[in-house]
């Protein structure tokens, strides 16, 4: 690799790690930067969920304040994301990503809607079932998912938190990163022996990846949580709006 394209990567895995970490779209400039490069693209994804582990990585070592009692939750999901996110991974090794390109703008649409007005009967009926099984399957859906292909799902998995939970958007939201980065790192095993990795491109996206996922949990912090939850709908909109119309053009 030459060093503007290392530089590319760098930059573009800080801005991404930030991004992922706050609103779950890490892929919206990650995945763009390793098909800048000249990677095709089931090698550029494969490449993308390896590098985001290390996002998972950052937001964790940022967000303990916010995990702090969440240690029962966090390992109910955690199987449930684990299992998911290997059953995804085994899909994209079988089959084309474009599979799920026509139901990925409306589960992303659907997942903003949700994050932006949170119908408080359907929340309140959801949290009732906390406990349950509805926020472990709905996990392990969302990690097969992440597996598989993967763009936008922290907003469909932060949807789902804010949904069948009664904690705040940022421990919501660092539940989200961690149980994102179990579900990635599954993959990305499956990836790392059976995959198309493109190695020389993970460790300068994965760096930037750090760094910016650790930064994140700092700005949802001390960010107004209305205002946050506003930007990540929003942005969860636009981008079903463009794979809506990339999808059904």
């Amino acid at each position: 690799m030459s060093i503007p394209e290392v530089v590319l990567l760098s930059v573009a895995g800080v801005g991404a790690g930030l991004i992922g970490s706050v609103a779950g779209l890490a892929s919206l400039i990650s995945y763009p930067a390793l098909l800048g490069i000249g990677l095709p693209p089931v090698t550029a994804n494969v490449t993308n969920t390896v590098a985001l582990v290390f996002s998972g990585v950052g937001s964790a070592l940022g967000s303990r304040v916010e995990l702090t009692g969440q240690a029962t939750r966090l390992r109910r999901l955690g199987v449930a994301a684990l299992l998911g996110g290997a059953l995804g991974a085994g899909l994209l090794l079988h089959t084309p990503p474009g599979a799920f390109a026509l139901a990925v703008p409306w589960l992303i649409g659907v997942a903003s809607v949700l994050i932006l007005v949170q119908p408080q009967r359907l929340v309140r009926r959801l949290r009732t079932a906390e406990a349950g099984a509805v926020p472990t399957a709905a996990t392990f859906l969302v990690a097969i998912y992440v597996g598989y292909f993967g763009a936008a799902a922290g907003v469909l998995l932060l949807a789902v938190l804010l949904a069948v939970t009664s904690e705040t958007l940022a421990r919501s939201n660092a539940l989200k990163n961690v149980t994102m980065c179990l579900a990635n790192a599954v993959a990305a095993v499956a990836f790392g022996f059976f995959g198309s990795v493109r190695w020389a491109a993970v460790l300068p996206l994965a760096l930037g990846f750090l760094l910016g996922g650790w930064l994140g949990p700092l700005v949802v912090r001390h960010a107004p949580a209305r205002a946050m939850r506003v930007a990540i709908g929003l942005a969860g909109l636009g981008l079903a709006g463009y794979l809506g119309v990339k999808a059904y053009r």
